[in-house]
């Protein structure tokens, strides 16, 4: 109810969801403010309602606050996971690499020192610096809840990396609800990591969610038409994609994505001033 008596028409359930998922984007710049304890335990709580496989509940949540712990998890990450990915960016066309990964200097590896040291020409701040770094985990013996088809026809365990996935979906969803930003950064060496954490063996490091306030305005997010997306009833062949059309998609795709990885136009005021 306003002040002049008038009702103002309440957000529905769906429009609240839609403007968070809408609204929500990967930070790469976070402030190392603090942020209240309460709300690690809800965006916690929300992973735990996430759906998998026969209710078996595959994930676990490692939170990590100690300055060291989190600069040693970077350090293994950046040596282990980025190294990889940078060299392997490098035998692709330029405009096809990761936007993270396209460098246009002479000598390779001063391009991967600066992209290593977090710098790369831009202003970011390192994932270590957020206050809080949520590493998922994953028990793939919880899978056993579910049927065996799960394990066959080359999907890798599907029902585990989905249940997975849906539990850092709802993280990430509720990160964006509290009004805070968070940037994800995807496993794919384990081991290093596994050490500076202590994880056991049999347990999987499947996501790092560095997770604090934001330190950058919001850019758009580029989605493909629903359009593009939807059959009825029955394949549209239309809508089937060469193998010669995917690339031109990643092509234009990488024009309308590239600033989003170029920070300096999308700080917040004073977000580059130096701290005394």
């Amino acid at each position: 109810m306003m002040p002049d008596g008038s009702k103002i028409k309440p957000e529905s359930d769906y429009d609240v969801l839609y403007r968070i998922m809408t609204t929500r984007m990967s930070v790469r710049r976070i402030r190392p403010d603090p942020i209240p304890e309460e709300y690690v335990d809800k965006i916690l709580e929300a992973g735990r309602w996430a759906m998998s496989g026969a209710n078996g509940q595959p994930w676990e949540y490692l939170v990590i606050k100690d300055p060291k712990k989190k600069k040693d998890l970077y350090d293994a990450f950046q040596d282990t996971n980025q190294e990889f990915c940078f060299w392997m960016e490098q035998m692709r066309p330029f405009e096809l690499r990761h936007p993270a990964f396209q460098v246009k200097g002479d000598d390779l590896k001063d391009e991967w020192q600066k992209i290593r040291n977090s710098t790369g020409g831009q202003q970011r701040r390192p994932w270590h610096e957020a206050p809080v770094v949520i590493v998922v985990l994953g028990d793939g013996r919880r899978q056993w809840a579910t049927v065996n088809a799960a394990f066959t026809f080359g999907r890798h365990a599907s029902h585990f990396t989905d249940g997975l996935a849906n539990t850092c979906t709802h993280m990430q969803l509720a990160i964006a609800s509290l009004g805070l930003g968070s940037h994800w950064g995807t496993v794919h060496i384990q081991e290093p990591l596994k050490r500076v954490l202590g994880v056991p063996d049999l347990i999987d490091v499947y996501l790092i969610i560095s997770v604090g306030f934001a330190d950058i305005e919001r850019k758009p997010g580029v989605r493909r038409d629903l359009k593009e997306l939807v059959h009825r009833e029955s394949y549209d062949m239309s809508k089937f994609m060469s193998n010669e059309d995917i690339i031109d998609y990643l092509y234009e795709l990488r024009g309308k994505t590239m600033f989003r990885y170029h920070l300096k136009d999308s700080l917040l005021p004073g977000a580059g001033d130096k701290k005394s």
